[in-house]
């Protein structure tokens, strides 16, 4: 089978795009807008678009189709918007609506519910012996936020649908809005308005039922119950996709299940069930790392990686990204390989999270004294084996990124760690990547990467170790055929693939 080049891919998803959503009106639903609105200081409101692949591909589709994205209010410039129509920097329009949720409904949605509560069982943060916790608190939050908020989402999106005239194709996002679909459907059918077809795409890991028995029966139905609602069913690896339709098997009664067809049978309804690994926007990468922001950086980096091989890590400090092992890891290279002392810097790239949730800033606390026992056990007034800077600064990472010997992403579990995919595409000195195998990256990945147990310490080390002293012609052969990799299967493929469904399928 002969493949289509890059440009002959592109220019077939083009017309994908044009062939399915032109007669179409498209909604996407998401916890964040496509765009951020602030006042300046002179009392006018003004914005500034989201940045990430994600939202740079969905807002691509507006040049083929009547788009509505749905989000919750951010700040008093979202609030007083409301809804309307905005003019991108592409020259397209869409229009964009915010709902309100009340502040106390939002916090127990978002931060009790959404964050920590799914975020930790989906990543396998929950020990099963002290944690999680189901308080009344928890149940208040529950029914008072996290059901309430999505209840909200769905009445938005029930009415855009009712006021257009054309079939509409809902495109929801993430682990925020699991209930929404099924209280979309039930308020569309009180519409008497079946013209529509729904998706939903989970950007984090799906574990497996056993997991999904730690929450209480209510809650763990109402969110099988939710997403079975929908048509297709996207996830990032195909292990998430078998264990959603594992958890539906275990956990819901009268379900009906199709492993080799991906599909999940209830209520009278079909739910398709996918992979569709995410990926990055190649070419505003590529154009970001020959920017001048980024060059601004690129002096410092360069100092760093001069006269020694340079380790790299970019994270959030997330108990789920394994900062720690990682750092015990280097700390074990430098013991069973000493000729490294001296001769390698560890950078560490942090970006702060959730820091009002006490196991975050409880970590962040570990992360520092972790690279501080390195640092005090092996460095010298000439070496520091390890360097920490913390905070959110996009170009210094990408001007990073440029310069790694070694790209190591050791993460517990993540949907997607789309660094895994940044790094190969703007180093400049092929780079190796250490990879856990619980990445959602992995399943792209594996082929050009070394991959590792996150929990392997000793392994880990090894890896690192190896990777420091691989061949110049390995290091090019793998760092070559990630890059292909990550040129073929780009943010546009990831949307493309998901059409290419809804066509094959004929939903």
């Amino acid at each position: 089978m002969v493949l289509p080049t890059i440009s002959e891919r592109r220019e077939e998803c083009q017309k994908l795009q044009a062939a399915i959503l032109s007669n179409r009106k498209l909604i996407i639903v998401a916890n964040r807008g496509p765009i951020a609105f602030r006042y300046g200081e002179n009392g006018e409101r003004t914005f500034t678009r989201g940045g990430g692949g994600l939202v740079t591909a969905l807002t691509g589709l507006a040049q083929h189709v009547e788009m509505t994205w749905v989000a919750a209010a951010d700040t008093d410039a979202d609030r007083e918007f409301k809804a309307g129509d905005v003019e991108l920097d592409n020259g397209s329009r869409l229009r964009v609506r915010f709902i309100e949720p009340g502040a106390e409904a939002y916090a127990g949605y978002y931060n009790v519910i959404a964050n920590p509560l799914m975020w930790f069982l989906q990543h396998n943060m929950w020990d099963g012996v002290r944690t999680p916790n189901i308080t009344r608190e928890t149940w208040q939050a529950w029914n008072d936020g996290y059901v309430k908020v999505n209840e909200q989402f769905a009445d938005a999106v029930a009415e855009e649908v009712k006021n257009s005239d054309k079939p509409t194709l809902v495109m929801m996002q993430d682990y925020h809005l699991y209930l929404a679909p099924q209280f979309l459907r039930r308020k569309l059918k009180k519409l008497k308005n079946r013209n529509m077809k729904l998706m939903h795409f989970i950007h984090i890991p799906w574990p497996g039922p056993e997991d999904w028995g730690m929450l209480p029966s209510e809650m763990r139905g109402a969110i099988l119950e939710g997403l079975c609602s929908v048509d297709l069913l996207g996830f990032q690896t195909r292990d998430d996709a078998l264990n959603f339709i594992r958890t539906c098997e275990t956990h819901m009664p009268r379900v009906s299940v199709n492993f080799k067809h991906g599909r999940v049978w209830v209520h009278n309804h079909s739910t398709h069930v996918r992979d569709f690994p995410i990926s990055i926007d190649v070419g505003a990468l590529r154009a970001l790392a020959e920017s001048e922001t980024v060059g601004q950086y690129e002096e410092d980096m360069q100092h760093l990686a001069r006269d020694r091989k340079l380790i790299l890590r970019i994270e959030r400090t997330e108990p789920s990204k394994n900062i720690v092992r990682g750092f015990e890891a280097f700390g074990e290279m430098l013991e069973l390989h000493p000729e490294h002392r001296g001769n390698v810097k560890f950078l560490a790239l942090f970006v702060p999270s959730r820091l009002s949730v006490d196991e975050y800033q409880n970590y962040l606390d570990e992360i520092m004294a972790s690279a501080g026992r390195v640092n005090a056990k092996y460095g010298n007034s000439d070496w520091e084996p390890i360097r920490i800077l913390v905070g959110e600064d996009y170009p210094r990472a990408v001007a990073a990124m440029q310069y790694y010997d070694v790209l190591l992403v050791n993460a517990i579990a993540d949907g997607m760690n789309l660094v895994a995919k940044e790094g190969p595409i703007v180093n400049q000195r092929d780079g190796v990547v250490v990879l856990s195998e619980r990445t959602g990256a992995r399943q792209q990945l594996e082929p050009g990467a070394i991959v590792i147990s996150p929990y392997d310490i000793y392994a880990t080390a090894e890896a690192l170790h190896n990777a420091l002293t691989m061949s110049v012609e390995e290091r090019a052969e793998r760092a070559s055929r990630l890059r292909w990799i990550i040129e073929r299967e780009d943010i546009e493929d990831w949307l493309c693939r998901q059409l290419e469904t809804l066509r094959d399928l004929r939903i």
